[in-house]
């Protein structure tokens, strides 16, 4: 059963206004037995303005009356003729602003290897805008050199299940976008390997030295004379 809007102000009129048990008042306002005779007794209640249930449309008198004379009933919502509010859909996904300069790439990351998924799955995926998803696939988006696709699970944009399932819905949908040969990323800038540079005094030399066998045996045989 559906809760009365204000349940304690409900509660507060019923306790009032009938001659209801608290068990009947308590299962119409989906509170608590105990709650419901605080409120009797002024402890919780301090404040509140009783709400009249039969003046919303929420009850009857005829409903009250029947429960009051059968303590063993239960009240019932009267039947509204008012639609019901829709329930809003969720809008783009948060994301935190410590990441949302990793969005781009992000979307250069999704571009690249699911050129099946729509842009509205995009969005969703990692909160982003058609734009700015846009610019990146034209690469008009001011920082289009600098950007390096990046997978947003590693990055902490969206989870995996999530991709999974975005993926999933428009391989079926546009079967003949999904690739297969995909060049691999390059490594983050953190987590490339540079070369150890050289130590002070050390002498550069254009041609490398190519060690013989006779040398290993001579260097081999000046140590155990030693």
């Amino acid at each position: 059963m559906a809760q009365p809007l204000m349940p304690k102000a409900t509660a507060v009129w019923l306790i009032d206004n009938t001659g209801l048990s608290f068990r009947q008042i308590a299962a119409f306002t989906e509170l608590h037995e105990l709650e419901i005779q605080a409120i009797a007794d002024g402890d919780v209640s301090q404040g509140i303005v009783g709400r009249d249930p039969v003046a919303n449309s929420q009850l009857t008198q005829e409903e009250i009356t029947r429960c009051e004379q059968d303590p063993r009933a239960l009240l019932k919502m009267a039947k509204s003729d008012l639609p019901r509010p829709r329930a809003q859909s969720k809008g783009a996904r948060y994301t935190p602003v410590s990441k949302r300069q990793d969005r781009p790439n992000a979307i250069a990351w999704l571009l690249k290897h699911h050129p099946e998924l729509s842009d509205a799955q995009v969005c969703k995926l990692i909160g982003t805008t058609k734009d700015t998803i846009g610019k990146i696939r034209d690469k008009s988006h001011w920082n289009s050199a600098n950007l390096a696709p990046r997978n947003p699970v590693t990055m902490g944009l969206c989870t995996e299940l999530d991709l999974e399932k975005q993926v999933v819905i428009a391989r079926s949908k546009n079967p003949e976008k999904i690739v297969t040969n995909v060049e691999p990323d390059p490594l983050p800038e953190e987590l490339q390997i540079n070369p150890e540079p050289d130590f002070p005094g050390k002498k550069k030399s254009d041609k490398k030295e190519d060690l013989k066998t006779s040398d290993y045996m001579e260097a081999a045989e000046n140590l155990f004379r030693s």
